[in-house]
């Protein structure tokens, strides 16, 4: 008798099928009627050796394979199989798989309401293993982009379908918010998020506004205080969509023309925006609050032209990466403490940001500051002030770039870089002083990584994992003098008990679009709020 496979045997030959399955056609390679007879022989190798878990992760490739040629039922029993195990096993990484799997074949079967709790059942397993990633077996170890993403995405298009009623917008609402957690918690690689807060239920002036890019549409979820939820869709698909955020994109360097660019920003406007103003739901809203997905992430709301003027001469702007808000301090910005870093000079092959002493010096002139330029701005005695300094405002204005990868996202020391969970954990060691906590985080000069896609995903997980109430940053290096002028105004602006920090951005922004020469939205627009806007 053949010795049984051994247990590393198992799992080779089953991510063997898993890599295979991934393939547009995997029957190039090998036939699929083999790849089922070598299913087959691990299901029983596993029953043999009793290693269950090895049995549900090849009844779950099984499953795969029977789908993808559209034996649906055979799909359904081995899928069947592979779920009743996990879920005997308690193994939440199996159980968001096949759950997924169960969903994605009663979808195909027109079972809506089984497919919306198959999802949910996907999802419930993700959000139980987010606190304990590394637990996931590393033998079986999923890729978020395709493994973890579309279970949200398919279960936001389920919920969606025709005409979702308010229970179905307030999940599909969450399932968003779970999957901003889900893509933050890959970015760090451990779980980042333990506290959440309705953003509706901080301000009820303000509206949050969920763009969602589906395969066959843009879909909008409106969320306002006291109100019902509201949605709104247009038929693009998902291809249509990136391609006119990537033109509107292009669009806003100084030297494009200007009219493709009011072309490209009034088309998304329509898109998002318009159809809320046409049923009056913006009425009483003074600050639009954006949880972008997507390619949107990327472009600056603030831009979008309604035909006559920007969306930011007629609210406050401001981005979430979710309900993961905390409650902001009472506002006594007149007399607060800023600790200011910045480099002027060239470094480390990066180019030299004149404008930066000037930035530096206006702004130690308008609050109490302590001052760290060039030479003095080191990763040591930036982490010393930090610790030491009861400051509630921390502005960085030197390179910097934002990055869907945890590794490529760093702020420019004068001695070298700052990763972002190094510049992270050292704003949060203050938090659980409440009176050192950092209020205001300015990150001034970065930029996003090019042809990065998620690149503000770097932006939106710092802006969360530093503990700090609300972040600014600049979405790509903007002219130093018109940089200078905005940082200007928006800390004049700041010292007035009457504006939140949105309207203090806000203002900033009307002043460079009225009043100076840097009206084009590339001098203004690039420079976002995250977090909190009060």
């Amino acid at each position: 008798m053949a010795a049984s496979p051994s247990r590393p045997a198992l799992y080779t030959a089953i991510n063997f099928v898993s890599t295979l399955n991934d393939l547009d056609n995997p029957s190039q390679l090998v036939p699929l009627a083999d790849l089922a007879g070598l299913l087959a022989h691990v299901v029983k190798s596993a029953q043999t050796t009793q290693d269950a878990s090895a049995e549900a992760y090849a009844l779950n490739q099984w499953g795969r394979l029977y789908d993808r040629t559209q034996q649906h039922g055979e799909a359904k029993a081995v899928t069947t199989r592979s779920l009743e195990i996990a879920r005997r096993l308690g193994a939440d990484n199996i159980i968001a798989q096949s759950a997924w799997q169960m969903g994605r074949i009663a979808k195909t079967r027109n079972q809506r309401s089984e497919a919306i709790g198959f999802y949910k059942e996907a999802i419930k397993s993700l959000q139980a293993i987010r606190g304990d990633l590394v637990a996931v077996n590393q033998d079986m170890q999923f890729s978020y982009r395709e493994s973890v993403e579309p279970i949200y995405r398919e279960m936001v298009a389920l919920l969606l379908d025709g005409q979702p009623g308010q229970a179905e917008l307030a999940q599909a609402r969450d399932i968003v918010e779970s999957l901003q957690v889900a893509e933050l918690d890959n970015f760090f690689r451990e779980a980042c998020l333990d506290k959440a807060r309705q953003i509706d239920q901080v301000d009820p002036t303000a509206t949050v506004v969920y763009p969602i890019i589906l395969p066959d549409r843009l879909a909008v979820i409106l969320s306002t205080a006291g109100q019902p939820l509201r949605y709104y869709s247009v038929a693009q698909t998902k291809e249509d969509t990136e391609r006119v955020v990537a033109a509107m994109y292009r669009s806003l360097s100084p030297v494009d023309n200007a009219r493709d660019r009011l072309a490209q920003s009034q088309k998304l406007y329509d898109w998002l925006i318009r159809p809320a103003e046409q049923d009056n739901a913006f009425k009483d809203t003074k600050n639009l609050v954006f949880v972008l997905d997507g390619h949107l992430r990327n472009l600056p709301m603030a831009a979008l032209h309604d035909g006559k003027q920007y969306l930011i001469e007629k609210y406050a702007v401001t981005l979430s990466p979710g309900l993961q808000l905390m409650a902001s301090h009472s506002k006594t910005t007149d007399q607060a403490k800023v600790i200011i870093g910045g480099i002027s000079d060239a470094r480390s092959g990066f180019a030299a940001l004149p404008g930066v002493a000037t930035e530096v010096k206006t702004i130690s002139n308008t609050l109490s500051s302590n001052t760290l330029l060039n030479q003095q701005f080191t990763g040591l005695a930036l982490s010393n002030q930090v610790k030491n300094s009861d400051a509630s405002i921390v502005h960085l204005a030197t390179h910097g770039q934002f990055s869907s990868r945890m590794e490529d996202t760093f702020l420019l020391t004068w001695d070298g870089r700052v990763n972002v969970k190094e510049l992270a954990e050292l704003l949060r060691s203050r938090e659980g002083d409440r009176a050192k906590a950092v209020e205001l985080l300015v990150l001034s000069a970065c930029d996003t990584a090019a042809g990065d896609d998620r690149a503000a995903l770097g932006l939106a997980g710092l802006a969360v994992k530093s503990g700090a109430r609300s972040t600014i940053a600049t979405l790509w290096p903007v002219k130093d003098k018109a940089a200078s002028l905005l940082m200007t105004q928006f800390y004049s602006n700041l010292k007035n008990k009457n504006f939140t920090k949105a309207e203090a951005l806000r203002q900033a922004q009307l002043h460079l679009i009225q009043k100076t020469d840097f009206r084009e939205p590339f001098f203004w627009s690039g420079v976002v709020l995250v977090g909190n806007w009060q």
